[in-house]
């Protein structure tokens, strides 16, 4: 019965998503038990999204009238809000298979069985794990819906989105640990320590200090209460309150006592235990607060891989591993007087390795988080151009951008290393969406450049994409405190709080001549590139698994915006005139 049932969906439906095999590095574990549960969710088509992605443009552009008019959340759900019959189809839809829809604007979410889902969308849902650990997912190779339904549906998640979520910790790298910090350290201990390991100043281990005085950064914040910025920890990342009073008394002395507040989302946690990880959210919160401090400080701990063997009595949270949409549609319900105006995210993955239909909706978000006046931030990976560099569909050489990085509504961050002069690093990620077309605000600084290479590499990437990443920070040998150790971490996952730092900053100093915060920035920063060190020395290197590149392939740093550290590193004095002309950077 079950099986006619799904024929009989396939042949009266649209196929919304269709894997031509299982993704590369995955294996097949078997077929879903039916009786086992599953939560999905429905993205239903919104009425106005290009109204709405004009008016973010505009909102954001330097000198356009409407620049810095930012909207409330029922603005934005006015323009994301899906037709009503479109909600009237899906739930009926849903109804018939005894399923109980919970309708939140353009989102429809649900619990059923494997077996339910499989008739709902005319596929079989099955176990896969990747080879890398993390776990057995819930996944499928394709899915449809019926023809009446689907024009009102964007997508349907998770079914086909494997990836490979991880923070984008340096592959050269990664995180060494030294000696254990003494519980009562002397004057001593902790000045060897740090001459030991700043012997370059800059150059050989970053702390705030020298990354304050690299950026020129010697802002006061006078008024930051109503003036938050945030990092988004996921993968059972928590950040430490004890590392970070550590931190503060060698590297942040003038942040002593300040802390952090934790906002849940979909069973996150706030987990102090030593057995869990901590090192990519203490980079975060140690490195933000390094730089901005006393603005307030927000972790969101997303929860969403759930037990690693799923029972009727523990089931997988909705939307399992659906980091992104379980955070994104968490942080979008939250009133305008919650909202951090600054966020800052290190992970994400190959942007091949995520259906093009999930990305476009998770970009649609991030734009949303713009509108309302959230600037949000990304590391842009540590892999070069790539890392095997093999496009899954054929085999053929491609250079790999990275998603989230890759989506034209968030600020992506390269990495540099050293300080006279600055040079990018070997890891440091970049190149173009093949998902996502040049936006034009980067258009002039983007065209420049493919100008000077000509043909170079013109067979592997997509020119005419969105080009990341669009700036860049320090990224090597960062002085972090994890655990009670001392320890070293380098990637773009270092970039990206630094750079957050800065703009909080910045918008603290607009908060006080009353001014809005900058929201999405990218518009402002392509309008101000006077306002960077231009980084023209060092490459990100990779693609070392190409059939075509022997030697592999390189983004070399160049005059201008490069796809290894975009516009450059801040002159902070620059930016602090450009966004809050007046205010002394003292």
């Amino acid at each position: 019965m079950l099986l006619s049932l799904l024929f009989a969906a396939v042949a009266s439906a649209r196929v919304m998503d269709r894997l031509a095999a299982v993704p590369k590095d995955w294996r097949t574990l078997g077929q879903a038990a039916l009786d086992e549960p599953v939560s999905l969710r429905i993205a239903l088509k919104q009425q106005h999204t290009e109204a709405l992605e004009q008016a973010v443009l505009e909102m954001s552009t330097p000198g356009h009238p409407n620049y810095g008019l930012h909207m409330t959340r029922d603005e934005v759900r006015s323009y994301t809000a899906p037709s009503d019959q479109a909600t009237a189809a899906v739930s009926e839809w849903l109804r018939k298979y005894g399923v109980k829809p919970l309708v939140d604007n353009d989102w429809v979410s649900f619990t059923t069985t494997v077996g339910t889902a499989n008739e709902l969308l005319g596929t079989k849902f099955g176990w896969y794990e990747y080879i890398g650990g993390g776990g057995p997912k819930l996944r499928t190779l394709s899915y449809a819906v019926p023809d009446d339904v689907a024009v009102h549906v964007d997508l349907v998640q998770p079914t086909t989105r494997f990836g490979q979520l991880g923070a984008k910790k340096s592959t050269i790298f990664e995180m060494h640990r030294l000696e254990a910090v003494d519980k009562t350290p002397t004057a001593t201990t902790n000045a060897n320590f740090v001459a030991q390991a700043g012997a370059a100043v800059c150059g050989s281990t970053i702390t705030p200090d020298c990354l304050k005085s690299l950026y020129n950064i010697n802002y006061t914040v006078s008024a930051s209460a109503d003036n938050k910025v945030a990092f988004a920890s996921y993968l059972e990342e928590y950040a430490r309150y004890a590392d970070l009073q550590t931190f503060e008394e060698r590297y942040a002395p003038a942040a002593k006592g300040q802390n952090f507040t934790v906002q849940l989302a979909n069973g996150g946690l706030d987990d102090q235990k030593s057995s869990s990880d901590s090192g990519e959210a203490n980079l975060d919160i140690q490195y933000i607060l390094g730089i901005s401090h006393p603005i307030p400080i927000l972790e969101y701990s997303t929860g969403g891989r759930g037990p690693l063997v799923p029972t009727r009595d523990q089931p997988r949270p909705p939307g399992s591993n659906e980091p992104y949409l379980e955070w994104l549609t968490f942080v979008l319900g939250q009133p305008d007087s919650e909202l951090p105006q600054t966020i800052s995210t290190s992970y994400g993955e190959e942007e091949q390795s995520v259906p093009q239909d999930y990305a476009v909706k998770v970009c649609n978000l991030f734009m949303q988080l713009g509108a309302r006046g959230v600037s949000v931030l990304f590391s842009s990976g540590d892999s070069g151009p790539g890392n095997s560099c093999v496009r899954n569909t054929n085999n053929a050489t491609f250079f790999e951008p990275t998603f989230p990085a890759g989506c034209p509504w968030v600020t992506s961050v390269g990495a540099t290393t050293g300080t006279a002069p600055e040079r990018a690093v070997g890891f440091s990620s970049g190149g173009f969406s093949i998902y996502h077309a040049q936006p034009s605000y980067q258009a002039g600084a983007v065209g420049a450049y493919l100008q000077g290479i000509g043909s170079t590499y013109a067979a592997y990437f997509n020119g005419s994409g969105r080009a990341i990443p669009d700036v860049a920070a320090q990224g090597s040998n960062f002085a972090v405190i994890d655990k009670g150790f001392n320890a070293l971490l380098s990637g773009t996952s270092a970039s990206s709080p630094v750079f957050a730092g800065v703009v909080a900053l910045l918008n603290a100093a607009r908060k006080s001549q009353g001014q809005p915060p900058l929201g999405f920035l990218n518009p402002w920063l392509y309008n101000n590139t006077a306002a960077f060190n231009d980084v023209t020395t060092g490459s990100g290197v990779g693609c070392y698994g190409s059939k075509d590149l022997k030697n592999g392939a390189r983004w070399n740093a160049t005059v201008g915006w490069d796809p290894v550290t975009g516009l450059g590193t801040p002159k902070f004095d620059k930016l602090l005139e450009a966004a809050a002309p007046g205010v002394p950077n003292a």
